[in-house]
């Protein structure tokens, strides 16, 4: 009979350092290897951590509920391409919302999440971020050293082009919010930094703009965090303070007992279902408060 593997806190740890930090695939490999016990272990573990894109979509890609288009708009210095869907059966304007992705560019996971907002009632972009450097490729390894090799500070002005462009298209209210995961969760924030004209931000577990920046914030923040999330929730204090004293408007959750990417369904040890849908239910109720 097969040995059951345990998948620890630890080795959830250690793969957010290898996504996140300074890690190798070999070193992640390495040090994974002690944890489990054996290389044969570790191989096992990996799929289960790891965000996998074969995983089914939540609303498939040819839902006939929706319209989905490949779209191109101007970004900072370049063309920037995205995935723009929305609900067939709208009647009138929507609200407009970007949704950015992970550090893994914009893959099927996020096109699924996209479609998920639209349903709601959205008008929905999902910008590909590594348009600059020939759009997101198949191999995530790559996709993440892409991202972290990206000019921050044309990331930022590329989800403002984004959500100007929202502004303006056709089918949309005129407003535009974002809701961003992970490395787009602190982009969504950054985006709230640099917009004065966004209407919303939403931030998933993502990294927070230096407390000097705040006073810019215009729009209200929505801010979810997950309770095991060391790395990310250091900066929570020194943020909320910020967001405090400059009087912004902001929610902040705290999910007890998640991980990092608990929203994520395609990556089994870290997904969270009761934290993630109340998250999502929270995110879609403010987003129709403040963009409707």
């Amino acid at each position: 009979m097969s040995e059951r593997i345990v998948i620890t806190q630890d080795m959830i740890r250690l793969y957010d350092e290898y996504t996140h930090l300074t890690y190798d695939r070999r070193g992640f490999m390495e040090k994974l290897a002690k944890l489990a016990g054996s290389s044969a272990a570790a191989v096992a573990i990996v799929p289960m951590i790891e965000a996998r894109q074969a995983q089914a979509a939540m609303v498939e890609a040819t839902d006939d509920r929706l319209e989905a288009t490949a779209v191109e708009f101007p970004g900072d210095g370049g063309t920037m391409k995205g995935y723009l869907v929305h609900p067939k059966s709208a009647t009138g304007p929507l609200p407009a919302v970007m949704v950015i992705h992970e550090n893994r560019g914009l893959n099927a996971h996020i096109e699924d999440v996209a479609r998920r907002l639209a349903l709601e009632g959205f008008l929905v972009l999902a910008p590909d971020f590594l348009s600059p450097a020939g759009g997101t490729p198949a191999d995530e390894d790559k996709a993440r050293e892409m991202i972290g090799a990206l000019d921050r500070m044309k990331a930022v002005g590329n989800a403002v082009a984004a959500a100007t462009f929202l502004r303006g298209r056709e089918g949309g209210n005129g407003k535009s919010g974002s809701v961003g995961f992970c490395w787009g969760g602190g982009l969504s924030l950054q985006t709230a930094v640099a917009d004065p004209g966004l209407g919303a931000a939403v931030s998933y577990y993502g990294a927070q703009p230096v407390a000097e920046t705040v006073a810019a914030i215009k729009a209200p923040l929505l801010l979810h965090y997950a309770g095991l999330d060391d790395r990310i929730n250091a900066g929570i204090p020194v943020f909320e303070a910020a967001l405090k004293e400059a009087g912004k408007t902001y929610e902040l959750h705290m999910y007890p007992g998640v991980n990092h990417a608990f929203n994520n369904d395609t990556s089994a040890a870290r997904y969270d279902k009761a934290a993630a849908d109340l998250a999502w239910q929270r995110t879609v109720d403010f987003l129709k408060s403040h963009l409707a």
